[in-house]
């Protein structure tokens, strides 16, 4: 499997994102970038991310439709599909979504693969807020969580 990457600028920095050739597998954080050999050809599922992020940031844009590929357990793979239903302008707890997932008890595991979500803004981790609304944990820094949700109206 080939492995590539592009770097994006963004109202938060520059963003890496990383794919194969047929899905979006990794947005990094400009502080937390791999180190990954790329090729000089254009890959047109980064293309589709990069310009589905800069719609997203200029608000003409509320869903994503590029295809991702996220790699984690199988509940983080299940916290993470929910976390995709979660709409844009919405907000919803660790606990929320625990309870949609049938584990009303499990919010902290929850946050665990929250944190983990290797695809970030397209996976909207950002909308997952603490037990009384407040912003809470964010692989971003909670400065860029803010920004994100006030892209969505908050």
């Amino acid at each position: 499997m080939n492995i590539h990457a592009l770097d994006v600028s963004s109202p938060l920095g520059v963003l890496q994102l990383v794919s194969d050739e047929k899905h979006l597998l990794e947005l990094n954080w400009q502080c937390a970038h791999r180190q990954l050999s790329t090729s000089n050809h254009r890959v047109a599922i980064l293309t589709a991310a990069a310009d589905e992020l800069s719609q997203f940031f200029s608000g003409a844009r509320r869903n994503f439709s590029v295809p991702l590929q996220p790699h984690g357990t199988g509940f983080q793979l299940s916290v993470w599909s929910e976390l995709q239903k979660v709409g844009w302008g919405e907000t919803f707890t660790y606990r929320e979504i625990a309870e949609r997932l049938g584990k009303p008890k499990g919010f902290r595991a929850v946050g665990g693969a929250v944190g983990r979500n290797p695809i970030p803004i397209f996976i909207p981790c950002h909308r997952i807020v603490g037990a009384n609304g407040a912003l809470t944990g964010f692989s971003g820094g909670l400065d860029n969580k803010q920004i994100l949700l006030g892209c969505e109206g908050h």
